[in-house]
């Protein structure tokens, strides 16, 4: 009798999602990695207008629309002074879809994927759909990602390691010193480095760098998005970028598994990209406010939380029983092993809601605290 793949199997539902249906319909939500800020105006009325003169009504090419693809390469000159062709550029569904799409593409039976533990849930999950092995490794002090411990963990069987910064769950960005190590060990090793830097415009302190500016060979894959920069997370619209032979390789599996992104969400990223920014300055903006009180508060309740200095996130140490108090309290966060086995006695925090309804979950935090010591 026919039962289930090993490899689904081996994964679990999101323990961030978990979380999230769990919780009561009254909670304030500061589990959930989504802006609340509208998406930008013209990117709504760019797939409203595509959509009315029946411009989204069929397939795109699968790489998606050129017009975005040359927006998204024009970014890369831009923000990382790096030419990219148009040609090597998938528009994907969402970030999610571009990651599966670099590990499925590298990735053979018993290989080993090295990624951040604590780090996004999907690394994990992604290299066991691919059968491939999962090799976790710890962070630093302040939760930054150690190019030696990665160089370290690189064996016969590594295909790829992965690269978040600004990061989720921990909120850290990776300095340029780092980021210039993370492509000179690709390069070296001749291992694939994935970058996910769907949260790139969103960093407070320092500057984000890419090792795509830095790798000498075509050792990099990077992951970007709209999700998060643009408050266009329900719009599912992400892309990969690489050299052209893994482009075309990443493109086989796209093309059967998704054929193309949703051609209103790609008229929509095309306007975001290229239409004024002012609202992502805004958001970065509001965003530090609210990490800066957030880390306040938690600091005065005697707790210790690495300054996150990117994405919405804070990470602090937090005594055994606390999320589970927090939550049974009204406020949704995530406990820090749903990121992994190192993220045990932590808790995630995203600071992705409004003032108001974080100044209410920072006393009941503050609370919980003072009730559990």
């Amino acid at each position: 009798m026919t039962e289930f793949a090993r490899r689904v199997e081996g994964v679990s539902i999101s323990g961030i999602r978990e979380v999230f249906e769990a919780a009561g319909e009254d909670a304030i939500n500061l589990g959930l990695g989504q802006p609340d800020f509208p998406a930008p105006a013209h990117a709504r009325e760019a797939a409203t207008e595509a959509i009315a003169e029946g411009l989204a009504d069929g397939y795109t090419g699968n790489k998606g629309i050129e017009s975005l693809r040359e927006a998204i390469a024009e970014k890369y000159a831009r923000d990382q002074g790096v030419e990219v062709d148009p040609g090597d550029v998938i528009a994907t569904a969402g970030g999610s879809e571009a990651l599966h799409l670099a590990i499925e593409a590298h990735v053979d039976p018993g290989e080993e994927v090295i990624f951040p533990d604590p780090g996004f849930v999907s690394y994990d999950a992604l290299t066991r759909l691919a059968d491939g092995v999962p090799k976790p490794v710890e962070l630093r002090e302040d939760l930054t990602l150690d190019p030696a411990t990665v160089e370290e963990a690189i064996t016969d069987d590594t295909a790829a390691f992965v690269v978040n910064s600004p990061s989720n769950p921990t909120g850290a960005v990776a300095g340029e010193d780092d980021i210039r190590e993370f492509a000179r060990i690709a390069d070296e090793h001749d291992v694939v480095c994935i970058s996910d830097e769907v949260y790139e415009r969103i960093v407070f302190d320092g500057a984000h760098h890419s090792p795509m500016e830095f790798a000498e060979t075509d050792s990099v894959v990077t992951v970007g998005a709209c999700s998060k920069t643009y408050s266009m997370t329900g719009w599912r619209l992400g892309w990969v970028q690489a050299s052209n032979r893994r482009i075309e390789r990443m493109l086989r599996v796209h093309q059967y598994m998704q054929a193309c992104a949703s051609a209103p969400a790609q008229f929509a990223a095309e306007a975001a990209l290229t239409g004024p920014q002012d609202r992502v300055d805004e958001m970065v903006a509001a965003f530090e406010e609210r990490r800066d009180v957030l880390l306040d508060g938690l600091e005065d309740a005697g707790l210790e939380v690495p300054t996150p200095t990117g994405a919405f996130y804070a990470m602090p140490k937090v005594p055994e029983g606390w999320v589970d108090e927090v939550i049974d309290s009204g406020v949704v966060v995530v406990p820090g092993d749903a990121f992994g086995v190192r993220g045990e006695g932590y808790a995630r925090i995203s600071y992705a809601t409004g003032m108001e309804e974080l100044k209410e979950a920072i006393e009941i935090m503050q609370d919980v605290t003072r009730r559990i010591d």
